[in-house]
């Protein structure tokens, strides 16, 4: 049973050429890059570190504060129920958000840099 994954149909099995690791070092050392880092990092880390306190609020108050999360909001409806829907709310919410910004600040300087690396094959 073979592994290896066939060819592409059409093509003479060669692949175009690629970047040598010294482009992907020099590439990866550049204040560009450096930046493209940090436009990424200044955004994920916060998020990420602001949704892991919410969700642990959550499981907190879900354990120990059981008579505030069994207060009933409206009809069979108590608070516990709403902090979970709302898990999924901000779940879907920081994924809209994310996409937005790579679109805006990600996606063009790693288009930039990969079309340079392209170019100098």
């Amino acid at each position: 049973m073979a592994t290896d994954a066939p060819p592409p149909p059409g093509g003479t099995g060669t692949s175009p050429a690629q970047p040598t690791t010294e482009s992907f070092v020099q590439v990866q050392e550049s204040t560009e890059f450096g930046e493209l880092r940090r436009t990424y990092r200044s955004f994920a880390f916060p998020l990420t570190v602001a949704f892991i306190a919410w969700y642990l609020l959550y499981v907190l108050l879900s354990n120990y504060a059981g008579g505030l999360m069994g207060t009933k909001v409206f009809g069979n409806i108590n608070v516990a129920l709403v902090f979970g829907l709302a898990q999924f709310a901000t779940t879907f919410l920081i994924a809209w958000f994310y996409s937005r910004h790579a679109a805006v600040k990600l996606d063009p300087k790693a288009e930039a840099i990969k079309s340079r690396m392209e170019a100098d094959v």
